[in-house]
């Protein structure tokens, strides 16, 4: 296997998508037709989750095909295109024109109607209104200051070693702590492995990696694996139990943390499956100038399961409505249970 920087993949992607822009042929026919057969030949090239989709591409073909000619207008092209290329359901499946922007309808609603959060009753209940906020942290305890709860809303948001040396120096004396990444969408690879810091790292392996290397639905590059940082940010790693709470609404850069905690020993899931997205996007232009992206690369998890669809918690357990009309958060309190309890072993449920 082959050692991989996340931080430099991550640029390749887009140095291989910038070639594409500029290498396209100019003469490329412009018309409908052309357009959406040069699109369903990129997907069809170079998209890695069929199987795990359970998309048969061929037959997409046939149907969207069907809906394609020559004197349709830009809109009604866009919205076939847009179809087709939803039917892949996944959320870094996208196409962009100077008048629309397609995405996945199947994810967006995933996250949005099984969402396992309530942002008010953390505000109110946990967090509190006279909480703290550190950086891109927001964060204070609960259990009359035996549990640390921190919230990270979007790895989009800067995370600083400062930051993080001040969160475990307050809540050192904490049973343990709560990280809360429901609704957490995304963002940069780097804040993953700045956030996996404090832990007790020492360069073991996380997940392995493939892209997408020929025309061929089973032609891949050599495995590469990622590894965690070779020492803590700390000079003592925070060894207590740790709870990450996740959704359907944890993707993308989310779900890769989550399949990352498999390499710590105390470091467990709780909520919902996540909401996957763990494959990396790489796009181009059509030969009308629209954009387009899709996932090129596929990652598998230490215990070789793809989740490429989700990430399924240590212990799942779901909002309860009665719960919260009383002002409780029942998977925080089931979380907040295991750290006091020591942060035992969990079979999966």
């Amino acid at each position: 296997m082959k050692r991989i920087n996340i931080l430099i993949f991550s640029l390749a992607v887009i140095m291989f998508t910038s070639c594409e822009h500029v290498f396209m042929n100019e003469d490329e026919p412009k018309n409908p037709v052309n357009v959406f057969e040069y699109l369903w030949s990129r997907v069809d090239q170079q998209y890695v989750y069929f199987d795990i989709k359970g998309v048969n591409w061929d037959s997409v073909h046939v149907v969207y095909r069907a809906q394609v000619y020559d004197e349709m207008s830009e809109d009604s092209l866009f919205r076939v295109c847009g179809n087709m290329l939803r039917t892949l359901k996944d959320g870094h499946t996208n196409l962009v024109s100077d008048f629309d922007i397609s995405s996945s309808d199947y994810v967006l609603y995933n996250m949005t109607a099984h969402s396992n959060f309530n942002p008010d009753l953390i505000r109110l209940n946990y967090l509190t209104l006279d909480g703290h906020r550190t950086g891109s942290f927001s964060h204070n305890t609960i259990r009359n200051g035996s549990v640390a709860y921190i919230r990270y809303a979007s790895f989009s948001d800067d995370i600083t070693d400062e930051d993080l040396k001040y969160l475990m120096e307050r809540y050192k004396n904490c049973d343990g702590l709560i990280l809360d990444l429901r609704q957490n969408g995304g963002g940069s690879s780097t804040n993953i492995f700045k956030l996996l810091s404090i832990f007790d790292c020492y360069g073991q392996a996380l997940y392995t990696t493939q892209t997408k290397s020929g025309p061929g639905h089973n032609d891949f590059t050599s495995v590469e694996t990622a590894f965690a940082p070779e020492k803590s940010l700390l000079d003592e790693p925070y060894r207590k139990p740790v709870a990450v709470l996740i959704d359907r609404g944890s993707y993308s850069a989310t779900s890769f943390f989550a399949i990352c905690t498999q390499g710590f020993h105390n470091i467990k899931l709780f909520g919902d499956y996540s909401g996957g997205g763990l494959g990396m996007p790489n796009g181009g232009l059509l030969p009308n100038g629209w954009m387009y992206r899709f996932s090129v690369t596929r990652s598998i998890a230490l215990d070789g399961g793809n989740y490429e669809n989700g990430v399924p918690p240590t212990v799942r357990v779901l909002l309860d409505p009665a719960a919260t009309a009383q002002g409780i958060d029942n998977i925080i309190e089931t979380a907040a249970d295991w750290i006091q309890q020591g942060g035992g072993l969990i079979a999966k449920k």
